[in-house]
Parts: C-alpha cells; structure tokens; sequence
C-alpha cells in the first residue's frame, strides 16, 4: 500500500486496479476515490470482488497491475468481514478491545459508549448476540480515532431492524466525527439513506453513482434481476429509541416514516437501496 500525500480531503484512491489469485483475475481496471465525509457503499453479487477490493486498498492484497493507496497521515478503523474468536479462550470485550492495540479504559470506554455498547465492557465476548457483537467491533475500530472507516459487511448476523439501526449508527458517527466510511454491504435489501455513492463491482466497477442512480441502470437490473427493482432509499426517522437487538425500547412510540417499495416477509416494512448478495 503506497502512502501519499494528502490531496483535497482523498483519503484513499484506487488507480486502474488489478488484483490476480492464483490463475484467477479477481479485480481489473478499478478506480476508486473516497474523500473525507463521504460514505461510500460497495454492492455486488457473491465473487464479484467486494471484499477483494477492500483489502487491496488497505494493502493487505498486493495489486497484480495499477496501484492503491492511503494519505499519508490517514488512520484506519477496519472491522472485516470475519472476525475469529477461539471459543475455548475466555474473553472480555475489554480485551477484545486491545488486542491489536494498548488504548486505556477510558478510550475504551468512550468508544463503546459511542456504539452503545459501554455496559458489556466487563462481559464475555462468547456471550453478545450478533448486534452486540456487531456494535462492539465497531467500537474497536473508533477506539484509534480514525480517518477512515472500513466496514466489511458490517451488519452481518443482525436482524432487519438492528441492521437499519446499525446504519444510522454509522451515519451518525460520519456526521460526528467528519470522517470517511467504506463499506461493503452483501445483500440488496437496504443501504442507508446517509450512503453518498454506491459502487457495483462485478470484476469491474460496472457503475457507480447515488443510490437512486444506481438502482435504474441495466447492468444492476441485470446482475440482480428483479431484486433491483426493490431498490428504494431509507428514510428512517425516529420518535423512540431501539435496544441492542433492534427492538424499541419500552415508554417510546414506535413510529416510522418511511419512503420504501418493499415488504418483507415478515410485515416490517422498511425500505432498501442498493446492498448486493
């Protein structure tokens, strides 16, 4: 990964990009620029490179042609797509929170109470439910006080409702902190109304532009078939508060006003723009 000076507010750019596994050409001709405050969602379906991408871009996959690279003085918050905890070791999110690091409790604790998540400073890792867990590795990420957020399917393991909280979360931190958010997102269903620009990678960046953009053109409508159509943005505004599993919290209405054109299963009608499986 090559640091660079700082130009206009780019924390990282990505310059005609190829990435080669083994005989396979994962990645060719990517270009990709984030800059400061902007959240930028990554789409496509199952292979397309989404994750590729990400870790070339972090320099954690050397670039079979073109080049990635950061600003120099740019710090990342990175929270990957696994994250593999040995279930016989016993540990605490405190722990977990400085495994890579050395930051004292107060960070720590500043951090997770960012996340909502200050409360289960103390508790076993083994036993958070998937949005705890979720919210808690989002923590350790901001603990560094970064520049950059990068998300890797950042909801995986969280129901419906906790995934539209877990966005405004991200939304709210972009806001709060000015910094830049990449995020890679698997599934179609919903991508945040905060989202600046959403990329479809198949290989190949085959579009890129705002959400409502994104969700009319024919390479989209044809990786993903009907499901392109649901794509709708998310307005999500709140007159109550959710708890960590995504359920409102007792003494708040539970009222939405949403701008959607998809129903779940389930009933819940929230909407979605733009997340690729």
């Amino acid at each position: 990964m090559t640091v660079v000076e700082k130009p206009e507010g780019v924390l990282l750019r990505a310059e005609g990009l190829a990435v080669r596994l083994g005989e396979r050409d994962i990645l060719h001709g990517v270009d990709l620029t984030l800059r400061r405050g902007e959240i930028v969602t990554v789409i496509g379906p199952n292979g397309g490179g989404k994750t590729t991408l990400l870790r070339a871009v972090l320099g954690l996959l050397k670039p079979s042609a073109g080049r990635a690279f950061v600003a120099d003085g740019v710090t990342v918050g990175y929270v990957p797509q696994r994250f593999a905890i040995d279930r016989v070791l016993p540990m605490t999110v405190a722990r977990l929170m400085s495994l890579t690091a050395r930051p004292g409790r107060a960070a720590i604790e500043r951090a997770l109470a960012e996340t909502g998540t200050a409360h289960l400073i103390d508790a076993s890792v083994h036993g958070l439910s998937g949005g705890e867990l979720q919210r808690v590795l989002l923590a350790r990420a901001l603990v560094r006080a970064p520049d950059l957020l990068v998300l890797d399917e950042p909801v995986q393991g969280v129901d419906f409702t906790g995934e539209a909280a877990l966005y405004e979360l991200i939304g709210t931190i972009r806001d709060r902190h000015g910094c830049g958010v990449l995020m890679v997102s698997h599934d179609l269903h919903v991508v945040m109304a905060a989202t600046d620009r959403v990329v479809c990678v198949n290989g190949h960046v085959c579009c890129t532009g705002a959400p409502h953009e994104v969700s009319g053109n024919a390479e989209v409508r044809r990786l993903f078939g009907p499901q392109a159509e649901l794509f709708a943005l998310y307005r999500h505004h709140h007159d109550h508060e959710h708890d960590l599993t995504g359920e409102p919290v007792a003494g708040h209405d539970h009222r939405h006003d949403h701008h959607d054109r998809q129903h779940r299963s389930d009933g819940h009608s929230h909407g979605g723009a733009g997340h690729a499986g």
